[in-house]
């Protein structure tokens, strides 16, 4: 039995959007964001936030851009297993259109600002439809800081990893329209599920 979990969550997220998911008895720690450094890669960010795990082989709970943060700590901890939802696992599950904008470079002139507002299309690519879980993406989106989206859409586009945790569990909704299923290697289907179905999961 594992001692703890340690939470990951997603691109300017917090526990928030756990609120709905039951761990059982087990210990559980939310890991919050560090500031990054300016040229860091997300390999390199892995290694500084890992030093917050002090449980030895502690079960990796990782949301979207969390999970990829979590794959790269499993890669120089040992963990009981990783628990990836809405993620992805190698490079080569990021959607070709990511990768064709870090070729680019056209990800340099996304209009940040204009990301961090909540709308309709914003609601539509995260999959939110109730009042609670809009207001909840709208307080995420607003609180998250600008310069931490965009150095973290920059380690995205440019993440190199190939190697797959050895002990996970993927689950990716089928109506995910950030990270789509169809790239999705080796995961647990949750039928309607979209990028915000962690809102909806009940337990792990």
């Amino acid at each position: 039995m594992a001692q703890k979990y340690y939470v990951f969550s997603g691109l300017g997220a917090d526990e928030r959007v756990f609120k709905n998911l039951s761990f059982g008895d087990t210990e559980v720690e939310h890991i919050q964001w560090i500031p990054p450094l300016a040229t860091e890669t997300l390999a390199q960010y892995a290694q500084r936030i890992a030093q917050r795990i002090t449980v030895p082989h502690p079960m990796l709970v990782g949301l979207s851009f969390g999970g990829m943060v979590v794959v790269e700590i499993a890669k120089i901890l040992p963990v009981e297993k990783v628990i990836l939802i809405s993620s992805v696992k190698t490079r080569d599950e990021l959607p070709p259109s990511y990768r064709f904008l870090g070729k680019l470079r056209l990800h340099k002139f996304l209009p940040y600002s204009l990301m961090k507002r909540a709308n309709a299309f914003t609601y539509w690519l995260f999959g939110v439809d109730t009042p609670e879980d809009k207001a909840l993406l709208k307080s995420i989106l607003e609180e998250t800081p600008t310069s931490f989206l965009r150095w973290a859409i920059n380690a995205i586009i440019g993440w190199q990893n190939t190697e797959i945790p050895t002990n996970f569990i993927h689950y990716h909704g089928d109506n995910d329209h950030i990270l789509p299923f169809r790239y999705i290697k080796n995961a647990q289907r949750v039928v309607g599920g979209g990028h915000s179905m962690v809102l909806s999961l009940c337990k792990i």
